[in-house]
């Protein structure tokens, strides 16, 4: 999908959850103590969206790297993207690497 280029991509975000709540739950600051408990609360939220994946989507698309969105923190969104990345490109996933026949044996054709 084209975020952004069609209006229709942002309707989702009349559905969403977090329209009517304070937006800075959901930018915690730091990544201990009450800005864990904050990031939790803000979960919360997106856990009990009917739009949860579709802002997801829309986060991992546009390279959110800071704030929950989509029910998912920075870190969490960072290994999404890794996960992603390593899976290779639109063609499949990368060649395993030929493990050598170990010593004195010759490998199978």
């Amino acid at each position: 999908m084209e975020w952004g280029r069609d209006a229709n991509a942002w309707e989702w975000l009349r559905h969403a959850a977090c329209t009517g709540v304070d937006p800075e739950l959901f930018f915690p600051v730091g990544d201990s103590g009450p800005a864990v408990e904050q990031a939790e609360r803000a979960k919360k939220v997106c856990h009990s969206c009917p739009v949860e994946s579709q802002c997801l989507e829309w986060a991992l698309a546009t390279g959110r790297t800071s704030g929950v969105w989509g029910g998912t923190d920075e870190e969490e969104r960072r290994r999404l993207r890794r996960r992603a990345g390593r899976r290779g490109a639109p063609d499949g996933p990368p060649a395993r690497p030929r493990r050598s026949a170990a010593p004195g044996r010759q490998r199978r054709p």
